[in-house]
């Protein structure tokens, strides 16, 4: 039978027969004995659809197959899905909730496939809703709408129950979160709307019980352990069944009620607070604090205030202790040179790596308690003790660091590492010059101690006939660590340098037995006799080079090979003028500048500030042209701040000072404002 001839199909004739495949649908739906949908039931059924959309007017049915489509669910819905869920409640109602959501996307599924010519042609032309979205809509319009708000409580209680330590379904609740979110069909608003509000409100109320209660009976650390245990319970509630996008709203609201809201009773609190983690070393519980607080807005700003003020004090309290030592060492008239501003210095280099620590562990490296740790240092570096400066006890501690490794007989690894960290110590003194003038005067000293030892050795050479080094020899000893590193390479000494290091060192150890000494070949010189035809030349050579010549005393000729030998671990060098001495390196007492010499020190450096601030206000009014009084000391202090503090009233002589030398003028009618005069 051709297209032409096929049989009409009347809608009553075509429906009763689709309604048997519902109905079969149905059953099986709602579990009752029924065989599956075999291939020819699905394509009688597809087929029937297919040919009432496709008859001739008035016989195309796509409009009323499209309304029935739509009945079919609301008929099913209302008969039979609706009844059953009324009558159950709390888990019980969810869990039929879930299952019907499930039937309903299976029905859904089924009758998408029959009514699939609808959506092909009819639909598409029409601009109407795809069947798969109008069979979500009828459950949504008629279940969705009618129960979310008695799901949501149901779901919220559970919830709360499994915060009170009972154990839930959470696959359940994780299947009736998913129908807020499919029901929304692409967008979140059912969840978040109905759902999810109600949730963080309830969130909110429930932590805030607590809190009222915990910040009462717990310490800090014990709150804080607590509090941290919601926060990761809460981030499992998440991941287990609610939606993503919940867990930084979840989260915002249980720190507020927990953090936020109790910040300053919890970190204040007297026996167990901030204060008192950091007096008794409670590294865990700080690093606790930082985590939980960090999360907050602006909840590390207290804590680092407490740490500055923690810091601060503990730094201040050591500047008294040394004060009072230095006032008792005066009064008894035991004026041992520096030994309490030694002590004082070396605590606070203790208490900087103390705290630096915790900066860096426990505190996560944060620039917030960086800023802190600096400002509090700066507090109590910035005072003197006994009278003396603070950049003055760093550079005293430095001279007494490299003699013999101060009190403490460091080694050299040790001398380094403290020195590293005096300058760390350095950042946070206001006055760097001051401490760059007291220390420059330790290399002159250390060169004019070099040239007493010289003169020593020589009465020592000339009191000691048996004491003979055979040759002329001048040894400068210089301080290790005041002087760069030299490379040297190992050198087999020939015989006469030899017996030159051996007097020498016979000598030294006449004046200690404690100190090593270091020979730095690669910065000696030798004056050699060259006898070459016609003359006798005199020949300044490295000692390497002089290494190598003497080699030639007793053969006329030798390979390379034969030289490094005789010589090893070093380079042969073309021969060349040289103007340095040989040298050595080693640790030696050094005597503190006098008090004479102190005076002239910061007389000098008072010079020198005077030249910078002169400097530095030119330099600012040739570019600004015309600047205030104020700006202008600002802009200078800014400038100099890196090396010293400068004094408003030395900034203000200085301004007077370069308009009475015509750099500068004042307004006629403005004598706080200046003009540069080019």
């Amino acid at each position: 039978m051709t297209m032409n001839e096929r049989k009409t199909i009347d809608l009553d004739q075509g429906w009763e027969f689709m309604q048997k495949g519902i109905t079969k649908l149905k059953n099986i739906l709602e579990g009752q004995p029924e065989p599956q949908f075999s291939s020819e039931d699905y394509m009688m059924l597809y087929t029937t659809i297919y040919n009432m959309c496709t008859q001739k007017p008035p016989h195309d049915y796509s409009q009323q197959l499209y309304d029935k489509y739509r009945e079919s669910f609301e008929e099913y819905i209302t008969s039979t899905v609706l009844p059953s869920l009324r009558e159950k409640h709390d888990e019980f109602m969810l869990r039929e909730l879930v299952k019907r959501w499930s039937n309903h996307k299976v029905m859904v599924r089924w009758l998408s496939r029959f009514f699939h010519y609808l959506d092909r042609y009819f639909i598409a032309r029409r601009s109407l809703p795809a069947l798969h979205e109008v069979g979500l809509t009828c459950f949504r319009d008629l279940v969705y709408l009618e129960l979310n708000g008695k799901v949501r409580d149901a779901v919220i209680s559970l919830i709360d129950q499994e915060r009170e330590g009972e154990q839930i379904d959470r696959a359940l609740l994780k299947n009736v979160l998913d129908i807020f979110v499919e029901i929304g069909m692409g967008q979140m608003d059912s969840y978040e709307n109905d759902f999810e509000a109600a949730m963080l409100k309830d969130t909110a109320a429930y932590y805030s019980r607590k809190a009222s209660n915990w910040i009462l009976e717990d310490s800090c650390p014990d709150y804080m352990l607590k509090a941290e245990e919601c926060l990761k319970r809460e981030k499992d509630r998440v991941s287990h069944y609610l939606h993503s996008s919940s867990e930084s709203k979840l989260l915002e609201k249980v720190q507020h009620e927990l953090l936020s809201v109790y910040a300053t009773q919890l970190l204040e609190k007297e026996h167990s607070g901030c204060h008192a983690l950091l007096r008794d070393d409670k590294v865990e519980d700080l690093s606790r604090m930082y985590r939980l607080f960090s999360k907050i807005p602006k909840g590390l700003d207290p804590v680092s205030s407490i740490f500055k003020q923690h810091v601060t004090a503990e730094g201040t309290a050591l500047v008294k202790q040394a004060e009072d030592a230095a006032s008792n060492k005066k009064a008894d008239k035991k004026d041992v040179v520096g030994l309490q501003e030694q002590v004082f210095v070396r605590k606070v280099i203790e208490l900087h790596d103390k705290y630096l620590a915790y900066v860096n562990e426990c505190f996560m490296n944060h620039t917030l308690f960086h800023k802190a740790l600096k400002e509090a240092f700066e507090v109590f570096c910035n005072k003197g003790v006994g009278g003396s400066s603070s950049a003055e006890l760093l550079a005293t501690f430095c001279d007494n660091i490299l003699k013999k490794g101060g009190s403490e007989k460091l080694s050299d690894e040790a001398i380094e590492e403290t020195l590293e960290k005096v300058v760390k110590l350095l950042a946070y003194i206001s006055d760097k010059d001051l401490f760059a003038e007291f220390y420059s005067s330790v290399v002159v000293t250390d060169l004019t101690l070099a040239r007493e030892n010289q003169t020593n050795f020589e009465d020592y050479l000339g009191n000691n006939p048996n004491a003979n080094p055979g040759i002329d020899l001048t040894v400068t000893v210089l301080t290790t660590g005041f002087w760069p590193s030299y490379k040297s390479f190992d050198l087999n000494l020939p015989a006469e340098m030899v017996k030159c290091v051996e007097v020498f060192r016979e000598f030294y150890q006449t004046k200690t037995k404690h100190r090593k000494l270091t020979w730095i070949y690669s910065l000696g010189t030798c004056n050699i006799n060259g006898k070459f035809e016609p003359k006798t030349m005199e020949l300044i050579v490295t000692t390497y080079q002089a290494s190598a010549l003497l080699l030639f005393n007793s053969s006329d000729r030798l390979s390379y090979q034969e030289i490094m030998t005789h010589i090893s671990g070093w380079y042969l060098s073309p021969l060349r003028d040289c103007t340095t001495g040989m040298q050595n390196c080693f640790e030696m007492q050094i005597p503190l500048p006098p008090v004479d010499e102190k005076k002239k020190v910061i007389e000098d450096v008072d010079k020198d500030r005077r030249y910078a601030i002169d400097a530095s206000i030119v330099r600012i009014m040739k570019s600004r042209k015309v600047l205030g009084h104020q700006q202008l000391v600002m802009e200078c202090v800014e400038q100099l701040g890196r090396m010293f503090k400068p004094d408003f009233k030395a900034i203000k002589k200085r301004i007077e000072d370069l308009i009475t030398r015509d750099y500068l003028e004042r307004d006629k009618d403005n004598p706080n404002l200046f003009r540069y005069l080019a």
